[in-house]
């Protein structure tokens, strides 16, 4: 699957398992068009403060990794919220000549527009915004039913075509829809730009991460504050996973959750009876005391979790905090939408704080066995111990880490390096925020 750090245990005369890693990464660009959401799922941004009041690592992994400073990280998320807000409106407003939106390189925010019935009030509307207008040749409805058809299309296909092929996006700034394929040369669609046919080898076999050992001393210590990216254990019978903590929040009854991922539960199946996954909280290297159980967990075509916490550990989770290693945390002001060009930065418990740019939204990825959909991705490595960490832009709750396509590489300078000689840059796959909130009725993400 995608990022746990993992232990299978198995009878002593059996060996254990690798488990295999394959993702996807679309080198493309797209626009998520989000549709009506749960009140709680999404927060206006507040204009952004002129002097950031942010942890310096985040400072400093903000110009580290993304060449602009903290003002620009803060104005650019907030033009992209600006922009997804417009972007439903338009794509209802105007089906047949909406061609999506985007963050330009420099963080200005472009619409694009189809000829067609309503081009020119919606060219006044773009402009009326503030935004920047550019012509393409086909709406986004055009491009859906592409990819819809392209789908379609794969479902008749040999295994050996079928099999060849990771993942379909709409490519927006390309205005095309964009492949992804494990070898050339194969038969596909009319319709589909040879262009826009990526090439890639398929991801590394996955290895197994390290067990969670247990330690008498810190099993009895006391609730400690738990912050999304804070290193958890799950423990179902003898399987363990390490994974990372996602965004703290409350259900619909008030109950105290966090949100994590959903390849983070070792038992599925158990999950909401007596024998549901444990999940404690990790201290240094141990397994510490335990603070609550998988409540719900999907694994399909989205990729999240609910933990329910004990009463006990109420407090310690009563927070809106982002772990930043080393700094105050960052705290969370609000629930965004993927938009592509974005400035987006991780927390994870293995690799700690990185920012890269979202570079594709709404996309069908393969998984192992199964497509991941309505993911996005981000130009960021994480690897086994990530899983099921926070991913923000600015201050806004934005995904929750559920694939890499370096998940088996030891440290992550090795797979960035490869990325700044051939282009090959990592890749991040999330499941959006957004969409766990408006699957369940009542859930919202802790703010400040």
């Amino acid at each position: 699957m995608l990022l746990p750090r993992m232990r299978f245990s198995m009878p002593s005369a059996g060996r254990r398992p690798q488990t295999l890693v394959r993702t996807a990464a679309i080198a493309a660009t797209t626009l998520l068009v989000a549709g009506p959401l749960a009140a709680s799922a999404h927060a206006e941004p507040a204009n952004p403060p002129a002097t950031p009041d942010l942890p310096a690592s985040l400072l400093a992994a903000i110009t580290r990794d993304l060449k602009i400073s903290p003002q620009d990280y803060l104005q650019r998320a907030d033009t992209a919220q600006k922009v997804a807000t417009f972007a439903t409106t338009a794509q209802r407003q105007f089906p047949q000549v909406f061609g999506g939106a985007w963050l330009d390189e420099t963080g200005k925010a472009i619409v694009a527009l189809a000829p067609g019935d309503g081009v020119d009030q919606a060219r006044k509307a773009v402009q009326d915004a503030g935004f920047t207008a550019k012509d393409v040749s086909k709406s986004e409805t055009t491009l859906r039913g592409e990819k819809n058809a392209f789908q379609q299309w794969l479902k008749d296909q040999p295994e050996s075509v079928s099999k060849a092929i990771r993942g379909v996006a709409i490519d927006t700034l390309n205005n095309s829809i964009a492949v992804r394929v494990d070898k050339p040369d194969l038969p596909l669609p009319g319709f589909v730009d040879p262009a826009r046919v990526i090439v890639m080898a398929a991801p590394p076999v996955g290895g197994e991460g390290q067990e969670v050992p247990q330690a008498s001393d810190v099993a009895g210590a006391g609730p400690r504050a738990a912050a999304a990216g804070d290193a958890y254990a799950s423990v179902a019978g003898r399987m363990s996973l390490r994974c990372s903590l996602g965004f703290n929040g409350l259900d619909a009854n008030d109950n105290v959750v966090n949100i994590t991922a959903g390849h983070c539960n070792p038992n599925i199946p158990a999950t909401g009876g007596a024998n549901s996954p444990a999940v404690y909280q990790v201290v240094g290297e141990s397994r510490g005391p335990q603070v609550g159980v998988f409540q719900k967990s999907i694994l399909g075509n989205q990729d999240y979790s609910i933990i329910g916490i004990n009463n006990d550990y109420r407090d310690a989770f009563s927070n809106p905090f982002v772990t930043v290693p080393g700094a105050a945390p960052i705290s969370v002001t609000g629930v965004a939408v993927p938009v592509v060009g974005a400035p987006v930065c991780k927390s994870g418990a293995r690799t700690g704080f990185s920012c890269g740019v979202v570079n594709a939204v709404d996309q069908t990825v393969q998984v192992g066995d199964r497509l991941l959909t309505q993911s996005f991705s981000a130009n960021i490595c994480a690897l086994p111990g990530d899983s099921g960490g926070p991913l923000v832009t600015g201050t806004l709750a934005l995904g929750i880490s559920s694939a890499s396509s370096v998940a088996d590489y030891p440290i992550c300078e090795i797979p960035n390096l490869i990325g700044l000689i051939t282009g090959n840059t990592p890749q991040l796959f999330a499941q959006p925020v957004s969409t766990v909130l408006s699957d369940n009725p009542g859930l919202r993400v802790r703010t400040s």
